[in-house]
């Protein structure tokens, strides 16, 4: 089924919206939150969970890409999860490098002013990250969108992991760069 008829159901408040997202985005959704979560059962609750929120999303929004809606959504309960079950302690788990490696360039704290620049920045990373080249850019996305490990990278592209790895960092040292000459504070 289409992703426009997909939506067309959620508008339609047709039950069967949700049994067509699982089945066409079901394995999508599990592997952006197996891969925050590293539990297939804790993934699968936030999978569940976010076929609830994608009800209760659609309306008002409609959206254009179902896929980038659905992992958005995944990828928030699935962090959301994560920090309600680390809260007290970081641990070895794959997420927490993913995190570590962002955290000089965003923070995960929010004042009104930060929530009214956001859509600025997010703009500005958006411009940053077409102007890279298509394999950097993937690899960049597959890290920090999908959580994907070093090594699932290096396979699915035919590199070393250092390779990826010293690729990964120049790509946020840029555009930390990128960001600080557009007056970011980092």
């Amino acid at each position: 089924m289409e992703d426009r008829e997909i939506v067309q159901l959620y508008l339609d408040r047709n039950e069967k919206a949700i049994t067509e997202t699982a089945a066409k985005y079901g394995a999508y959704c599990a592997k952006i939150a197996v891969n925050i979560l590293s539990s297939r059962e804790d993934a699968e609750e936030c999978v569940n969970e976010s076929y609830l929120h994608t009800w209760n999303a659609i309306p008002p929004h409609r959206p254009k890409m179902l896929s980038t809606f659905l992992g958005k959504i995944v990828r928030r309960l699935s962090f959301n999860l994560y920090k309600s079950l680390h809260a007290e302690k970081r641990g070895g788990c794959a997420v927490n490098a993913v995190l570590d490696e962002l955290a000089e360039i965003v923070s995960d704290s929010e004042s009104v002013e930060d929530s009214v620049m956001r859509k600025e920045l997010i703009g500005q990373i958006n411009a940053f990250l077409a102007a890279l080249p298509d394999e950097k850019r993937r690899m960049f996305l597959r890290r920090y969108w999908y959580s994907d490990s070093i090594t699932e990278i290096a396979k699915l592209y035919g590199k070393n992991e250092n390779t990826v790895s010293a690729a990964l960092s120049r790509i946020r040292q840029q555009l930390r760069t990128y960001l600080q000459d557009r007056g970011y504070e980092i």
